[in-house]
């Protein structure tokens, strides 16, 4: 009596083919996947897919994070980071524009470099003139609105982490201390994650910010700015309404944070 012939699913031959079946998954750095969506879509079988994942998890071309696996260091520094960048600055365009508009203010979108912001877009007319930002230039993260927007979401480590050296003063207002920091981030948590710069980053400038967070952390943050005496208050809530529609373009779903930002900064 023979026995049956056992099935076998034809794979594709070399480990390189089978890796790049899951490379090609992940389409930005905003991509997450579940063991079981790879699997699925590459037709290969489940154990070989968590083997496969496990080693470019090692190798740091994937992360698994909650919310599955998604681009890792790696990935991102052959180009990946630019592509994740202008995603976010496309679905940030019209709805900074519309800011701007509504504010009469000037608009800043960036990202965290390090203890750095790097500005991805800057809206505002014949006002952006005046402030002196420029896309694609960067300005000290503890000094800026937008970069204690973003740096209040990251654990007390990674904040000792960026800082290991002294920190940089831009004006006589501006956080020198690593303890002071870190007071000032607790204060950007409490309001549900608004950051106040009077005058820190610029002489006689002041802006409000808010960070952009998807399921890893702060992917972002937008800001307006103008006189550092003006009432930055009053255009909170239209800087909370910007970024949640921001967040709704890029993720389909509302932000963590939804629900946790007031109205108005106490």
């Amino acid at each position: 009596m023979t026995s049956a012939p056992e099935l076998s699913v034809a794979l594709p031959p070399s480990m390189m083919e089978r890796v790049t079946l899951i490379m090609d998954l992940f389409e930005s750095p905003q991509t997450h996947l579940t063991l079981e969506t790879v699997s699925r879509r590459t037709q290969l079988p489940r154990s070989t897919t968590h083997r496969i994942l496990d080693q470019l998890v090692r190798l740091d071309w994937l992360r698994h994070t909650v919310a599955g696996y998604t681009l890792g260091n790696r990935a991102l520094g052959l180009g990946g980071r630019e592509i994740g960048h202008s995603a976010l600055r496309a679905a940030a365009a019209p709805h900074l524009l519309d800011l701007a508009v509504r504010t009469r203010m000037v608009v800043h979108l960036a990202v965290l470099d390090g203890p750095e912001i790097y500005y991805l877009d800057k809206v505002g007319g014949r006002a952006a003139v005046d402030i002196p930002s420029r896309v694609g230039g960067r300005a000290v993260a503890h000094c800026t609105g937008l970069g204690k927007a973003m740096l209040a979401w990251l654990s007390p480590e990674e904040i000792d982490a960026r800082y290991t050296q002294s920190m940089e003063r831009r004006t006589h207002h501006s956080i020198g201390q690593l303890d002071q920091l870190h007071r000032e981030l607790g204060q950007v948590r409490r309001r549900g994650g608004l950051a106040i710069d009077r005058g820190e980053c610029f002489p006689g400038l002041g802006c409000v910010g808010l960070a952009l967070r998807g399921p890893e952390g702060p992917v972002g943050a937008i800001s307006v700015v103008g006189d550092g005496r003006s009432s930055l208050e009053l255009v909170a809530p239209l800087v909370v309404n910007t970024v949640r529609a921001v967040a709704d373009d890029l993720y389909g779903t509302p932000e963590p944070h939804r629900r946790e930002v007031p109205d108005v900064i106490a």
